[in-house]
């Protein structure tokens, strides 16, 4: 049977963090799917399409590694797309806290999901998402913490 992993989230920007997790993970499952959602309590930096050919450009060279927007349920997508596991990254204690939760409801949604947490590489755990926003918003370079070019997401967000 085909091991599948399923690797949600709104990845706004998706990250060298994410992306550590989504390489690491290739080597322990058949297929990944990154799974590029809303966060209903975010507003959005970059759209979601523009988030998806980004992450699809960055894995074009990995049949393995797919690339697919979703909404809803993320348990019920696994569903839909044959996952029967979901792949976290866990960054420190707080971020586990909050991934156990959700790891707990997915599974009372979908009993066949089991969740599997990956430690971010050390070098990585700094960095989040919302910091890369925060920094790009206000005109930093963030080229260090993202796996493709900044001008691929300039005038998405709030530049």
């Amino acid at each position: 049977m085909k091991r599948i992993a399923l690797f949600p989230g709104s990845f706004d920007p998706f990250t060298n963090g994410h992306y550590d997790v989504v390489i690491r993970g290739s080597r322990l499952f058949d297929e990944i799917i990154v799974a590029i959602g809303n966060n209903t309590s975010k507003n959005r930096y970059i759209p979601v399409e523009r988030m998806v050919e980004i992450v699809q450009g960055v894995f074009k060279n990995q049949p393995n590694i797919k690339v697919q927007p979703y909404k809803g349920l993320t348990a019920e997508f696994a569903r839909e797309v044959g996952a029967t596991f979901l792949l976290r990254g866990l960054r420190n204690t707080t971020d586990f806290e909050y991934e156990n939760t959700i790891a707990q409801a997915n599974r009372h949604v979908n009993k066949d999901l089991e969740t599997v947490f990956l430690i971010t590489s050390p070098r990585l755990a700094a960095i989040s998402s919302s910091i890369i926003r925060e920094i790009h918003h206000f005109g930093g370079n963030v080229d260090e913490f993202i796996p493709f070019r900044i001008s691929e997401i300039e005038g998405s967000g709030g530049q």
